[in-house]
């Protein structure tokens, strides 16, 4: 009597070679696919580079020259939320005149990376100076499930209507 063995479950070795890259390709997917403070970039990424610049200089409070290093970091790569976030927080801080374009900033932020808690924190922060606070409170109400830490800072802003000088809600560093 003859065994019959089906073709496709015979591997040869290049179905197995095949096998092991889409295994391997999928395996290394998932371990790279990052966190919400940690996005997945190309090593070398000069927009990373421009990022970080842009964070000392901001911390540094040199608003303007952060400001235009997160221009430039979305510029190369206009999906690097923690840059929208970032860039939403120095325009906040140069004043009411760049609120349209701060928010504008916090919510491409939050469309990219919808887990940013930071841009959360400094959204509501803006919606409070802009006098929306009901949009802060759903801010904070996001947080509330997030990130308790940032949600406490939120709701001290909403009940103070003043924001303490202290960066609680800015996007760090990524190492590339």
């Amino acid at each position: 009597m003859k065994n019959i063995v089906s073709y496709s479950v015979v591997l040869t070795p290049s179905r197995f070679l095949g096998f092991v890259a889409v295994m391997a390709f999928t395996v290394i997917a998932a371990f790279g696919a990052g966190s919400a403070k940690q996005p997945v970039q190309k090593d070398g990424d000069s927009s990373i580079t421009v990022y970080n610049q842009g964070v000392e200089l901001m911390l540094a409070k040199k608003f303007p020259q952060a400001q235009a290093k997160f221009e430039r970091a979305i510029k190369e790569n206009p999906t690097l939320a923690e840059a929208h976030n970032n860039l939403g927080y120095t325009l906040r801080k140069q004043g009411a005149a760049n609120y349209q374009e701060s928010l504008e900033h916090y919510n491409r932020a939050i469309e990219l990376k919808p887990k940013l808690v930071e841009a959360y924190m400094y959204r509501g922060v803006l919606y409070i100076e802009m006098g929306r606070k009901s949009d802060a409170e759903a801010d904070l109400g996001t947080l509330q499930k997030l990130s308790p830490r940032l949600a406490k800072e939120l709701a001290e802003v909403i009940k103070t209507g003043k924001e303490e000088d202290r960066f609680y809600g800015v996007a760090s560093k990524i190492s590339g």
